[in-house]
This record gives structure tokens, C-alpha cells and sequence, in this order.
């Protein structure tokens, strides 16, 4: 019997050894010392099987610690508003931004405050320049509609996806947390206005979108693209010369139908004798 169990043990000793080299991990097998993870090999997805990068989740990265000392612009940012600091975005592809923020509202130069709703993730400097242009431009010209301006309908801000949402789009400026998409401004009186709104006062618009044209480098607004006819989209894209891009058609109430009776059209062009003869 010990005579069998060894020839068997011998028998078998190949496919374990072979066995331990398979489970030995290929750092080690090669001496180079490194870990599994970081020799690991990103595998080629092909593009007609690639999910779109709005398929993707987009979240702060979990396991990326925020840094304990804020940056330049946070600190510029403290005097402006009111947020929190992020953790590293990561996402799908391009998507993705360092020193972000969670701008939850913007403290006004009498110290009050102009909520968000919801609070809008956004990198620092597109933080900042939204903080300025809502304490400068928006809140004074939120006068002039009779109420101070109390918070800011947020529609989008930082979401991992092609430019208008279509599949294989460029990678939208939202996808680097540097865009906003705003509906309207929330009043003091409890009143909100649509920046879209054609029954708000015209010259009011026209200087809030001249205001939005000065400071950010897009805005999108109706008649740029059938995308933006409910909402302005602003962002901080950088471009070759500096060159922005400002399409937002501030438009007036559409002309009334007018108003006519049957045969109105026939009595059109006729004497008064003569349309008085055209039945009602």
C-alpha cells in the first residue's frame, strides 16, 4: 500500500507544481515586486459594444480622501458662498474634475443668502464665477422685478454625458463638472421667473443674458440648438483665442391670433355697404 501511495504522489506531483505556478501571482513570478493591480492591463471594449458614457454613474470618487487644505479658489470661494469640498470626480472616459464643490447657496453683499435648489456640483472655478455673477448681475436686476432674489432653480450640473444626451456626442462640459443649466430665479414674494419666460419683461432678459455673455465662455439659451428652449446653459469651456459662444434669443410674446368671425375673411378688402351684406 505505502509503495502504491508513493508512486501516486509521484504521479501527481507535476499538475501540483503546475498548479502553484498558476496561483503564484504574476508580480512574484516575474521578480518585478509589483502588485497585480498595477500591472494590470485596461481590456479593449469595442466601440459598437461600448455603452454610452451616460450609462455610467458619475459619483466622488469613494476611496479619494478630500485634501485637508482647501485650494486658492476655495479660499476665494469662502468669502462668496456657502459649500463643501469633494473628493475627486471619476468617471467613464473623459468625465471627471479635481477641486470640486458642492455649492449649496450664494451669500449676497448684505450677507443674505441665495440657495440653490438642488445644491449644484461644480468645479471651484465655475463655483466662483456663478457666486459673482449672482451677486453682481442677477441680484441687482432681480430688483427691478420688485423682490430681492432668494434661490436659483438648478436643472443640471455635473452629469457624465455627450453634449445634449446623444450617444457618442462630444463629451459635454457638464461631464467636467464646469456647466450650469438654470430654469429660473426664485423671489423674496415667494414668485418664480423663467429666464425663458417671453411674459417677463423683455429688456430684463436681454440684460441678464448680456450679463451671462460678459462672464462665462457658453451660453445656450432658446434658438441655439432646440435644446435650450426652457432653460440657459453657461459653462466655462476653453477654446482656442478665448472665443466664446453666446446664443440666446430673447424673444417677445407670440402676436394674438386675431380675433374674426365667420365670412370675416370674405368681407375683408369690402365697401361698408358692401360687408354689411356678409351674413355674421
Amino acid at each position: 500500500m505505502r509503495i502504491v501511495a508513493a508512486a501516486a504522489l509521484l504521479l501527481c506531483a507535476p499538475a501540483i507544481a503546475t498548479a502553484q505556478m498558476t496561483s503564484t501571482p504574476p508580480a512574484k513570478r516575474a521578480g518585478t515586486g509589483q502588485s497585480l493591480q498595477r500591472q494590470a492591463q485596461p481590456i479593449a471594449i469595442p466601440e459598437q459594444l461600448s455603452p454610452p458614457q451616460e450609462a455610467f454613474a458619475a459619483f466622488p470618487e469613494p476611496a479619494t480622501a478630500v485634501s485637508s487644505a482647501p485650494s486658492t479658489c476655495q479660499l476665494r470661494l469662502t468669502k462668496l458662498a456657502v459649500f463643501r469640498p469633494l473628493p475627486v470626480l471619476i468617471g467613464p472616459g473623459e468625465c471627471g474634475a479635481t477641486d470640486v464643490v458642492l455649492l449649496d447657496s450664494v451669500i449676497l453683499p448684505d450677507q443674505t443668502n441665495v440657495a440653490l435648489g438642488p445644491a449644484a456640483t461644480l468645479r471651484c472655478t465655475m463655483a466662483e464665477q456663478i457666486a459673482r455673477w449672482v451677486r453682481e448681475d442677477v441680484a441687482p436686476s432681480a430688483v427691478k422685478l420688485g423682490s430681492a432674489l432668494s434661490g436659483l432653480d438648478n436643472y443640471d450640473s455635473y452629469e457624465c454625458r455627450g453634449r445634449n444626451r446623444v450617444r457618442g456626442a462630444t463629451l459635454s462640459e457638464h461631464g467636467r463638472a464646469n456647466a450650469l443649466d438654470i430654469r429660473g430665479i426664485k423671489l423674496a414674494d415667494g414668485r418664480t421667473i423663467g429666464l425663458t419666460d417671453v411674459n417677463v419683461g423683455k429688456s430684463w432678459r436681454e440684460g441678464l443674458k448680456a450679463s451671462a455673455c460678459a462672464r462665462f465662455s457658453t451660453v445656450l439659451g432658446p434658438g441655439s440648438d432646440g435644446e435650450h428652449e426652457e432653460h440657459i446653459h453657461v459653462d466655462l469651456a476653453e477654446r482656442r483665442n478665448n472665443f466664446k459662444l453666446c446664443q440666446w434669443d430673447v424673444r417677445e410674446p407670440a402676436l394674438q391670433a386675431k380675433a374674426t368671425t365667420p365670412g370675416a375673411e370674405e368681407a375683408e378688402g369690402l365697401s361698408a355697404d358692401e360687408s354689411a351684406m356678409v351674413p355674421a
